[in-house]
């Protein structure tokens, strides 16, 4: 619980935090296409849409599990996303070590070819019919 969960998507990695009973709040941003969405409590599967999830645990966090998931929650219904200044990792790492961060955007900013390349590479890559990734997360709170 209070776990900080990664999945890929078209180009990006999307974030989100584990909040139990197999749930996962995320800012869903972009994700139903052009219209921003709002900051949302989703079922695990929603949020991994089909793609492999795994908990990023590079740092740890600056408040306790209960805290991270109040932090989470108090911002359900929030809809001022913006790509690069408000997506889903700077809401994740605000909830987990209070800072408001994004550690993607600063990569596509300095190192923008690389991040082109990692797009197109992605783009590129076969992928199996929806369903065959295993999660790697355990839906259990």
């Amino acid at each position: 619980m209070g776990a900080h969960l990664v999945t890929p998507r078209l180009g990006y990695l999307h974030h989100g935090i584990y909040v139990g009973g197999g749930k996962v709040v995320h800012y869903a941003g972009l994700g139903y296409g052009l219209r921003r969405a709002p900051v949302e409590e989703v079922v695990f599967s929603e949020f991994a849409h089909d793609y492999p999830v795994w908990v990023r645990s590079n740092a740890a966090s600056n408040f306790e599990c209960g805290e991270v998931i109040r932090r989470a929650r108090s911002r359900v219904g929030e809809n001022r996303y913006r790509l690069w200044s408000n997506n889903c990792e700077h809401f994740c790492e605000w909830c987990l070590r209070g800072e408001h961060r994004s550690y993607q955007v600063e990569t596509w900013r300095a190192y923008p070819g690389h991040a082109l390349q990692a797009m197109i590479r992605f783009i590129t890559q076969p992928r199996s019919a929806p369903g065959a990734y295993p999660a790697r997360v355990s839906h259990q709170g």
